[in-house]
């Protein structure tokens, strides 16, 4: 079982062509990631953050980025530069969420921005487009904002040179406390139920406080247990119907839910 974070994303290529996340969004969205094309993902938007931010250990990203595939790309990528991921309620005080940020990732970067439209002072914005086939934000954005819709595709698909991960450093803060990197993979097992390695999970995805630090919990609990996560949005009423749920067990193979 991996132990540490480049560890895990190695272990999600060994088999690369198996589906590792599985994501069923709004107006019948369905992306499937396989291990590789995963960690692809996931080192394109390591480059971005380390070549255009100069991420390293120490450095702060902020996201209010909701329960999300995207989401957890960003997440696996901030990791993997060493840096501290902090996340943040959508409902929160941006003022105060800004203390020593060093870049905000966002699908909603009005939110961040000064009255006047600009970005917030000593602070890089990226804004994220949560639809799978957009090549842009598609609207204005406050000048000096990374559109990652169209940025993250122009870097390297191998991660290039990155500062040594420090373990005693923060991985991940949030209204639930401090986790540092060296105890990142515990602590995603102490947080959820356990799975049998290997099993094909289907997850609703989470709503209200906390819900995005239980699905990283979540993906990183199942991913080193060699498994692959399904992720589905609910209904409008925040249920998946019986019908619907059958469909997807037996569609997508699943062999757990959580």
């Amino acid at each position: 079982m991996p132990h540490t974070l480049p560890s895990l994303l190695g272990a999600l290529t060994t088999e690369p062509g198996r589906p590792r996340l599985t994501w069923y969004g709004d107006g019948g969205e369905r992306i499937e990631l396989s291990g590789a094309v995963l960690v692809n993902w996931v080192s394109k938007t390591t480059n971005l953050l380390v070549e255009e931010f100069d991420a390293e250990p120490g450095t702060v990203v902020v996201t209010d980025l909701p329960p999300h595939w995207r989401t957890l790309v960003w997440a696996l990528a901030t990791w993997r530069a060493g840096a501290h991921l902090r996340v943040v309620d959508d409902s929160s005080d941006p003022a105060a969420d800004l203390s020593g940020a060093d870049v905000v990732v966002t699908a909603t970067p009005d939110r961040w921005t000064t009255p006047d439209g600009t970005r917030p002072r000593g602070t890089e914005l990226v804004a994220v487009a949560l639809p799978a086939l957009a090549r842009s934000f598609g609207a204005d954005l406050p000048p000096g904002t990374v559109d990652a819709a169209s940025a993250v595709m122009t870097y390297g698909d191998q991660v290039g040179y990155v500062a040594p991960l420090d373990p005693d450093e923060t991985a991940l803060s949030s209204a639930r406390g401090d986790v540092a990197f060296a105890a990142l993979l515990d602590w995603s097992r102490s947080q959820v139920d356990p799975v049998a390695p290997g099993d094909r999970t289907l997850v609703a995805v989470p709503a209200g406080p906390g819900a995005v630090v239980s699905l990283l919990a979540t993906a990183l609990d199942l991913w080193a247990a060699d498994g692959s996560l399904v992720l589905v949005q609910p209904d409008d009423d925040g249920t998946l119907p019986p019908g619907r749920l059958a469909r997807l067990v037996e569609t997508e193979r699943v062999t757990a839910q959580r």
